[in-house]
């Protein structure tokens, strides 16, 4: 009898601690994506890539949306052009679109001509805009009123607000610049664990070259490259994304 009382009562603070665990990951999850950001390359929808099937689904390409793999829908996201610091607001109209993950998002042309740019080296910064910033409680109340205007206009033919500061469309920055970059794969707080981290990428991919890099004295950065042509930057992030490291970055070599 006794047994069996200590059986249930086991059990009981078994589920209960399953249950904790899995809300305390859940959490964990939504505070890593309420501060996310990432640098890396973007795909620019055209309907050619979806008749190729490199794009799951359709997007209108005069509109201010975006596709995203793990960001909530209807979120929205900075959008910023490294090279001109131009800027621009987007919305998350879906996560469950298919594309390679060497991509960080799918963005309209519309988006890629207001922040100008660069269609063969399409490189961006996302972030994540917080429910509870001044942006959401302002802006996001015309943003609805702001995309029917958007969708309506020819794709060039419409000034959309930046976050950042107004740059003059005749001023624009046009840096000559090498194809350069590198793969971020983490950072850590100590020098052991980075180096851990660089001896699984060696012992588990075809890899044999990682970077430990010291950015302060509590923060190591494990990195990969540089890569000077696309090919074998996207060769070494497939390979690197296999062992499921999260929010691998690419950032340029400057």
């Amino acid at each position: 009898m006794n047994y069996r009382i200590l059986s249930i009562i086991f059990f009981t603070f078994f589920l209960i601690g399953c249950e904790q665990n899995s809300f305390n990951k859940n959490l964990a999850n939504q505070n890593k994506l309420s501060k996310y950001k990432n640098s890396g390359f973007t795909l620019v929808y055209d309907n050619i890539l979806k008749q190729e099937k490199k794009i799951s689904k359709k997007i209108d390409n005069r509109s201010l949306f975006i596709f995203h793999k793990n960001l909530k829908e209807n979120s929205f996201v900075k959008i910023t052009n490294p090279k001109n610091q131009k800027t621009i607001i987007a919305e998350v109209i879906s996560n469950k679109a298919k594309f390679s993950d060497f991509y960080n998002s799918v963005i309209t042309l519309r988006i890629a001509e207001e922040i100008s740019l660069d269609l063969k080296e399409p490189y961006i910064e996302l972030l994540l805009i917080s429910q509870n910033s001044t942006f959401v409680a302002k802006k996001a109340k015309t943003f609805k009123e702001e995309k029917k205007v958007a969708e309506k206009a020819p794709v060039d033919g419409i000034q959309i607000d930046n976050l950042g500061e107004t740059i003059d469309p005749k001023e624009e920055i046009t840096k000559d610049s090498e194809f350069n970059y590198l793969i971020k794969v983490a950072d850590f707080y100590h020098k052991d664990s980075a180096k851990n981290m660089s001896d699984r990428i060696i012992n588990e991919t075809n890899i044999k070259n990682p970077i430990i890099k010291r950015i302060s004295n509590t923060k190591y950065r494990v990195l990969l490259g540089p890569f000077n042509d696309i090919k074998k930057l996207k060769e070494s992030f497939n390979d690197i994304k296999s062992l499921n490291f999260e929010n691998i970055e690419i950032l340029k070599n400057v």
